[in-house]
């Protein structure tokens, strides 16, 4: 008999975080049937050498072709499963966590479930998103009112399961079917926005995004080598992210406004918004695993 549940987790030069996640696996899952499939995308850290005298997954050895690109990789090499389970290596998941994740995803008209997230101190992390809007684009995230900010900050929203727009893909189970109708990943994201996409396409077919409490992810977080050219390619992600779903006019207003919030940003001693504006204003200093570095627009 197969597996009930696929797991995909996408490596770069994580040598220092996949272990643990490995670890985590066993008791995370409670007694159902799964595999492992590690993408090492290109690490020079020795990541995928360490998992291989490991054992207990199967190593895919790749070019780094992104991370949505190493996740459709590593599905194509899976034995199909009811479900896929996408991971960072830089995630863990607690005893028992995946059951409840899979019973919500049996759910009627639920293609992706994500769980709680927490730091390795404990803490709620502010997982789930709101879809981008106008309003949203313009950083009043402090503001703490849904109609200005994409991040969903209160507390009491993070107790009980209910459908969201969208969670971020550190931690994501994906229905077999909720994967096959949309496609899979976007690879032309390449990184950010990625999961962002996916919940807004599966939710085009009437297949939603579930948050299920009752199962925790811990994320350490900080492990992708954020820096300037990263940041470049999430702003520039964003927009690209929002014409794809809406009109010239509407598109055109959105990109001004991430603009605006980014110099705000800058003037705020933020030093990664500048790289961010200039890849936003000059399509030739756009990171060139975009492919998006010809016209004004990014598309």
């Amino acid at each position: 008999m197969g597996p009930e549940v696929n797991v995909v987790i996408v490596t770069h030069n994580s040598l220092n975080v996949i272990g643990g996640l490995l670890d985590s696996l066993p008791a995370a899952f409670g007694g159902l049937k799964y595999d492992v499939i590690v993408v090492d995308n290109g690490s020079a850290d020795g990541t995928a050498q360490f998992v291989m005298a490991r054992g207990g997954c199967r190593v895919v050895r790749s070019a780094n072709v992104g991370y949505a690109g190493g996740i459709n990789r590593g599905v194509r090499e899976t034995v199909p499963a009811e479900a896929i389970l996408i991971m960072n290596p830089d995630a863990r998941l607690r005893e028992k966590s995946v059951p409840p994740l899979l019973a919500a995803l049996r759910e009627p008209d639920v293609g992706i479930v994500a769980p709680q997230v927490r730091s390795p101190l404990g803490i709620l992390e502010f997982s789930l998103r709101r879809e981008p809007t106008l309003l949203r684009a313009l950083g009043l995230t402090g503001t703490g009112l849904a109609a200005f900010s994409e991040y969903v900050t209160n507390p009491a929203d993070y107790a009980c399961a209910h459908v969201v727009d969208w969670a971020l893909g550190a931690v994501l189970l994906i229905s077999r079917k909720c994967y096959e109708i949309t496609n899979g990943w976007d690879e032309s994201y390449f990184l950010y926005s990625e999961e962002t996409d996916l919940c807004l396409r599966a939710r085009d077919q009437g297949l939603l995004t579930r948050y299920e409490p009752r199962s925790v992810a811990v994320h350490i977080g900080g492990q992708s080598g954020r820096d300037r050219q990263t940041h470049a390619m999430q702003i520039v992600n964003r927009v690209r992210l929002y014409r794809r779903r809406h009109g010239a006019l509407s598109s055109w207003c959105y990109y001004w406004l991430v603009i605006a919030s980014e110099l705000s940003w800058l003037v705020r001693g933020h030093r990664q918004s500048r790289s961010a504006i200039a890849a936003m204003l000059m399509p030739s200093r756009r990171p060139r695993a975009l492919g998006c570095c010809e016209r004004l627009m990014p598309e």
